[in-house]
């Protein structure tokens, strides 16, 4: 991910702060967007493009098992649907 919020293990604060942003819920559209300018300083596309990666990254799950797994699914169930 981005080496400048790298926190020694490879496993920085902005990926920490993607995952937590992903177990929020949030009441309608343009929510999740808007936090995501607005607290992460990410443009929409990156922060989907950072939590793609993520959902593979074996320190990630190690992290938020939980979370990480619900999105795997999320991930796969919209793959089947193309």
């Amino acid at each position: 991910m981005d080496e400048e919020y790298d926190d020694g293990v490879g496993f920085g604060r902005v990926e920490r702060e993607i995952l937590a942003l992903e177990r929020r819920g949030f009441p309608g559209p343009g929510a999740k967007e808007r936090a995501v300018r607005e607290e992460l300083g990410l443009a929409p596309v990156r922060y989907y493009q950072l939590l793609n990666a993520l959902l593979d990254d074996a320190r990630a799950l190690a992290h938020d098992p939980v979370t990480v797994n619900r999105l795997r699914r999320v991930r796969e169930r919209r793959r089947g649907e193309r």
